[in-house]
């Protein structure tokens, strides 16, 4: 039986083609019918389909017979983003081989370089395969020279195809079969299953993606975590076809699914191991190592008593999302929230669409931030992603913060803007290669807060389009970094204080200041709104007050029955500013992340 089993997955740069190839693997196998069949299947979340970007891997089983043998494949669809690595690291973990896609017209990008080299850490078989070779500006040679020169993969070993239209389909089925090893005999006999993958359904609790690494596991069984030694009955078992089909049990080998009585979200852990409790397994499966955020914002409840509601939701998604991260904290503006923390901007947008949709929360957004070490001149060393925490200056020794390595694919003509870009954003230049007469691919070290604000956009319209980007964490460098307080009518608004560098504080400042101006409304009274290093006033703008024209019914006669009017109008609004408080709409909070350069 395990001989016949595969188990791959597919994956590239974003818009490869992986989602398209997954339904075409679904058609020629005949697993979902005619009837069925829709673009994306494999994607089943609204947010996925409308976006065109696989958020969460998605695992299939397959039957193919080839020369009178039934195989059973077992396909994992992972995401192309990079903040979504995370997920496809955990994929290949419980895979043995790995279709490398290359679009036909663009060749390799960022991340098709970026997923190669973690499929081989992972020991995988990989297979090239060049898609869309059917559109008009396919370069199929160009192509198969580049993943020569590059990879060092022979032409003769990549496979082409056209995903869309289902040309060279057949071929791939053939060359995973005869290519991908059969998962390999283990040492032992007892059972060891890997949770890959979980998430929550409303009416049967938590469901775990396992992958069986030895023995097998049947319905009534009685198993046991490794880590947490807490104990589960086995309630249901089955495969993804792309359903969820139940069968009595999972053998060494394959992958699937299991529903058991786990009541708290928080104990099913992915990269735990599954054993029996009365012949349990002595060593654990290696697991995953643990993600760590890179950006962190605040996420608060509109209507405070969504609080509860918001700490449930979060919850749940972190069940099937173990990159997410989340803690208690209060605002004096908000009142009381969460401090999360995420992939990447992508990601952090993604969570919060998704808590707005899947559980009708509606949500503030705070500035995002990203984590910075400190030493203080006591010895103490202390991290912070919060501007709230930010030490007195007078107690700082050192200021560090996180720098990412950064590799950008781009054609020839547009290095100039590149180069300008990565000035502006404060990268360190290291090294330049050609890929091949029309394109090169640069190294930098960027700081990781450099890329927070449309960076990517940015990158995008300076090279029309054509340029793409991977990036990785390097390590924390020393820096020169400030806090910066917005006040309003002297007030500070804690969710408005951000941390930068020292050279870009009066622009970033005077840039929200005029964004905050835009946003809140008017009001009866004069309102400031000002950017503050410590007791430093950076700058400053004013939002003017609706005034009534007090002196329309005064026509003719002595100009002083007209100034009495004004000045009672003016002590009016001066009592007024005391008392007054500024409402700050949601969109002012938003606005930081669309502050332009």
């Amino acid at each position: 039986m395990q001989k016949h089993i595969r188990n791959f997955c597919i994956i590239a740069h974003i818009d490869h083609g992986k989602s398209t190839l997954a339904d075409r693997l679904l058609e020629v196998t005949n697993t979902v019918s005619e009837r069925e069949m829709k673009a994306q299947l494999l994607d089943s979340m609204d947010i996925e389909r409308e976006r065109g970007i696989t958020i969460k891997m998605q695992s299939v089983r397959m039957s193919y017979t080839q020369d009178d043998t039934e195989y059973i494949l077992n396909l994992i669809d992972t995401p192309g983003h990079v903040d979504f690595s995370y997920e496809v690291s955990r994929s290949l973990a419980a895979c043995e081989g790995a279709l490398l896609l290359v679009d036909a017209a663009q060749g390799i990008e960022a991340q098709t370089m970026a997923n190669f080299y973690l499929a081989l850490e992972h020991d995988l078989e990989i297979i090239p395969v060049i898609n869309k070779i059917d559109l008009p500006a396919a370069n199929v040679e160009g192509a198969l020279e580049e993943i020569n020169r590059v990879f060092g993969i022979p032409p003769e070993d990549c496979l082409t195809c056209s995903a869309k239209t289902g040309l060279g389909v057949p071929k791939i089925l053939e060359k995973i079969v005869s290519a991908i090893p059969c998962p390999q005999d283990q040492p032992t006999s007892k059972l060891r299953a890997l949770i890959y993958d979980a998430h929550y359904d409303a009416y049967r609790g938590v469901i775990s993606y396992i992958r069986v690494m030895s023995g097998s596991i049947k319905k009534g069984q009685k198993l046991t975590m490794m880590s947490t030694g807490q104990t589960y009955d086995v309630l249901d078992i089955g495969f993804f076809k792309p359903k969820m089909t139940s069968c009595d049990q999972i053998q060494e080998g394959e992958v699937g699914y299991m529903i058991s009585n786990i009541k708290k979200v928080d104990d099913a852990r992915i990269g735990d191991t599954l054993t029996d409790l009365k012949q349990p397994a002595t060593d654990a499966l290696s697991g995953y190592a643990e993600a760590k955020p890179m950006v962190f914002c605040g996420l608060y409840p509109v209507d405070t008593q969504d609080y509860e509601n918001l700490k449930d939701a979060l919850d749940k998604l972190k069940l099937n999302d173990a990159a997410l991260q989340y803690d208690p904290e209060s605002s004096q503006a908000l009142g009381l929230g969460y401090r999360c923390g995420f992939l990447g901007l992508l990601h952090m947008d993604i969570i919060q669409e998704r808590i707005e949709r899947e559980f009708n929360i509606d949500i503030v957004v705070t500035a995002p931030n990203v984590t910075y070490h400190f030493t203080l001149t006591n010895g103490e060393k202390i991290q912070l992603d919060n501007p709230s925490q930010f030490p007195d200056r007078q107690k700082i020794e050192i200021m560090e913060e996180p720098y990412m390595g950064l590799s950008i694919f781009t054609p020839t003509q547009y290095v100039g803007p590149v180069m300008e870009l990565m000035q502006e954003h404060r990268a360190i230049y290291l090294k330049a290669e050609y890929m091949d007469a029309d394109r090169q691919s640069f190294t930098f070290h960027i700081p990781l807060n450099e890329m927070m604000t449309n960076f990517f956009d940015k990158l995008k319209s300076r090279t029309q389009g054509y340029a793409s980007m991977d990036y990785w964490f390097e390590d924390y460098r020393s820096s020169k970094l400030t806090k910066v307080d917005m006040l309003i009518n002297g007030d500070p608004v804690d969710a408005l204080s951000f941390i930068c560098h020292e050279s870009k504080s009066a622009f970033i400042a005077r840039k929200m200041a005029e964004k905050l101006k835009e946003l809140i409304p008017r009001q009866l009274y004069e309102v400031s709104i000002q950017g503050a290093i410590g007791g430093k006033i950076i700058c400053r703008e004013t939002i003017r007050a609706m005034r009534k024209n007090v002196t329309a019914k005064c026509y003719g006669g002595d100009i002083s029955r007209k100034r009495k009017l004004l000045e009672k109008q003016k002590a009016g609004k001066k009592k007024m500013k005391a008392l007054g408080s500024v409402n700050v709409p949601k969109e002012a909070f938003l606005s930081v992340l669309k502050l332009d350069s």
